[in-house]
């Protein structure tokens, strides 16, 4: 039984990747770590900075986002995201440098309690990247 559907991924430069034959899909939901397979019920969801594990018949790809917003629906996953990197071809020079931002921004951030939450999730999740 072919239990595959298809995932695209694109941010403001390009498609960053398209595959056909994934069979599970764990984005971080604002609501917390969600899992996608197929003929998942339709779903819009924003999410928050973490780690988009994606696993296909090719195998495991992991990414860091900073913040986006996915689509199922016909057993097609698109995810629209400002920012991704590719635990492995990302230099953790590159994850060094994104957590250091963050953690200059929490010290400057006055405004509202959901600003603070993210950015406490980026510093987590880039912590446990490093």
């Amino acid at each position: 039984m072919n239990e595959e559907f298809k995932l695209e991924i694109v941010n403001p430069e390009k498609l960053f990747l398209s595959k056909e034959d994934v069979t599970e899909v764990v984005v971080p939901a604002l609501e917390g770590e969600m899992g996608i397979l197929k003929d998942h019920i339709s779903i819009i969801s924003f999410l928050k900075p973490g780690l988009i594990i994606i696993n296909s018949n090719s195998g495991e790809d992991k990414f860091f986002i900073e913040d986006g917003v996915l689509e199922f629906k016909n057993n097609n996953l698109t995810i629209l995201t400002s920012s991704i990197y590719d635990l492995k071809q990302t230099q953790k020079s590159k994850f060094q440098e994104l957590l250091k931002i963050a953690e200059d921004q929490s010290k400057e951030i006055t405004s509202n309690d959901q600003v603070k939450f993210l950015n406490e999730q980026k510093i987590e999740i880039l912590k446990a990247i490093n």
